[in-house]
Order: structure tokens, then sequence, then C-alpha cells
């Protein structure tokens, strides 16, 4: 693992972010993803300058976007220099949506 995987690892594991439980280098066939937060079908992945304007990545994305899976996109730099920022962006990712109120003709009786 790289530095930044590392340092992001000490603050995703053992259920350490608000209760969530991710996966370290969890298989996604044919990829494998950095880290997986299984329930709530979230992928974050940490990247080094090699990933710039990366097509497979694109391609990864697209196909795991495909299969229902969200996908985070960390720099290195990121995750090194702004650890807490980067966890305050997975933890929004992770909140559930609200639902909207119904209104009267979408199943709701009066």
């Amino acid at each position: 693992m790289t530095e930044a995987e590392i340092r992001l690892w000490s603050r995703l594991r053992d259920r350490r972010l608000a209760g969530h439980n991710f996966r370290r280098q969890h298989p996604l066939p044919p990829f494998v993803a950095d880290f997986a937060c299984v329930e709530a079908r979230l992928i974050v992945e940490v990247d080094g300058g090699q990933h710039q304007d990366s097509e497979r990545d694109r391609a990864r994305d697209k196909h795991l976007i495909e299969n229902e899976w969200r996908v985070l996109r960390f720099w290195n730099n990121d995750v090194l220099a702004n650890t807490d920022g980067v966890l305050q962006q997975i933890l929004a990712a992770l909140a559930p949506t609200p639902a909207l109120p119904r209104c009267a003709g979408e199943g709701v009786r009066p």
C-alpha cells in the first residue's frame, strides 16, 4: 500500500468511520477496489499521478457504475494533506439520501 492508502485505511478499518464497514483490496472482478463499503455500494480509490487522464480508470469506473457501485477517487496528496477533509467527503457519500415527501396522488390516501 502507498503511504496515502495506509493513512486512509487506518481511519476506515474496524468500523472507525461512523460504524461503516470497509474492506481493503476488495475484489470486484475483473477489478480490485482499494477500499469498498459493500453495504453502501461505495468504492474509494486513492490514486497517484500515474492515474491522471487514465482511460483505463474511466472504463473501470464506467463498469463499476453500471453495476450499481458509486466510486470516489482521491489523489494521494489530498489524502496526505487533508485526511479529515477526505473522510468528510466519504461520510457525505455514505449519508442516506432523505426521501422526498409524497404528494397527493402518489399513493397517499387522505
